[in-house]
């Protein structure tokens, strides 16, 4: 086993410090030709900065009123697909609605 010090979030959260050898790993920095644009704040609930990523635009949808899904391209560069009641906050989606010609 093997004692590590923890980031102070990491401790705050309850995360033990002692780790048996087998699930330790050297650690490899991320490579942005590879994963551009992946920074630490996007992972859920670490960091100081906020937990969502960011949303470059909307591309499609398909369905209509509170049943539609939007096709989000992520500044990430990743694309998914969400249902409009997690999504129906963001600018990026009364953006695409306006241009869609839709009256909220």
């Amino acid at each position: 086993s093997f004692k590590l010090m923890l980031p102070s979030e990491l401790r705050q959260r309850g995360t033990h410090p002692g780790f048996h050898s087998s699930l330790l790993r050297i650690h490899v920095p991320n490579d942005d030709r590879r994963f551009p644009g992946r920074q630490l704040h996007q992972i859920l609930g670490f960091g100081e900065k906020p937990t969502e990523w960011e949303v470059d635009k909307i591309i499609a949808h398909s369905g209509k009123g509170p049943s539609a899904i939007f096709h989000v391209l992520w500044k990430s560069g990743d694309k998914t697909w969400l249902p409009y009641v997690e999504v129906k906050h963001l600018d990026a989606v009364t953006q695409y609605l306006e241009a869609m010609g839709v009256q909220s």
